[in-house]
């Protein structure tokens, strides 16, 4: 008859667990995998097949009680490292919808705004049309799946272990999160700078035919040249979004390495 003791059922419960937190952490906070349009089975069904992939293969956890404080404590860490690698690569996103968000606003369609299901909140329609083309990138050039082997080497390059993790971590959040103003307004630079010269060019023609209605024309001129220029703009747009996705990957293999005290940097692998 097989018998089994109360260590070794702790010890398996806690090879499966603690990889499942880190593995629903980062499905939970990540792009698509995330999103709430997605059933919470599916998501859970998800981390249960990666963490019985992923467990046989990682180093052995720590010889710590899963019901114990320090098992509690492995338990927050592994979801807060798990958090911030989906973090990290859903401020790629929040960079887009920024980029989309300042293009309305300058075209005179911030009015024209939505539900977002996925931030629960207010979002402009060009920000969605541009969220929803990010979306196609990240599939086209599997994105998905090269993040889940950063979730994957993440176990190696930051083991479970029951000692804290480095200081170093959330300052590299920070630093990244800035990442989102900076890539934004690049990514709307383009209309911005078009409609710009609009303005300037709406301003001059006021001023030398004053009886000319500058609100009846101002706005759908306005409207129809940031159209145009999204239109003219879009096919160059894959390249940028591109480098934003491997930049995104490349900091959620940075956060474990910082939080080990090893940072080292990593080569993004995204192939088209």
């Amino acid at each position: 008859m097989i018998t089994l003791t109360s260590g070794e059922m702790n010890t398996w419960i806690a090879a499966l667990l603690w990889p499942l937190t880190r593995i629903l952490a980062l499905i939970a906070s990540a792009p698509l995998f995330g999103n709430t349009s997605v059933p919470g089975r599916v998501k859970v069904a998800l981390g249960v097949m990666l963490a019985l992939i992923m467990a046989p293969a990682i180093p052995a956890a720590p010889a710590v009680d899963p019901i114990s404080w320090a098992g509690l404590l492995i338990l927050i860490q592994e979801m807060l490292i798990g958090l911030a690698m989906g973090f990290a690569m859903r401020i790629v996103f929040a960079a887009i919808e920024m980029a989309g968000e300042v293009a309305s606003l300058t075209m005179g369609l911030g009015f024209a705004s939505f539900f977002d299901p996925l931030t629960q909140g207010r979002s402009s329609a060009v920000s969605q049309f541009l969220a929803l083309v990010a979306t196609m990138a990240f599939l086209a050039v599997n994105a998905h799946l090269v993040l889940l082997e950063a979730l994957a080497e993440s176990f190696f390059t930051l083991p479970i272990s029951a000692s804290p993790i480095s200081v170093g971590a959330p300052y590299e959040m920070v630093r990244w999160g800035a990442r989102i103003f900076s890539a934004g307004l690049q990514l709307s630079l383009p209309i911005v700078a078009a409609l710009l010269i609009t303005n300037i060019a709406l301003g001059i023609l006021t001023r030398a035919a004053p009886q000319l209605n500058i609100f009846g024309i101002g706005f759908p001129i306005s409207l129809g040249v940031g159209l145009l220029v999204i239109s003219i703009v879009l096919p160059y747009l894959g390249g940028p979004i591109q480098n934003l996705f491997n930049q995104g990957i490349e900091a959620s293999r940075l956060i474990p390495r910082t939080a080990a005290e090893r940072v080292a940097p990593v080569a993004p692998v995204l192939r088209p």
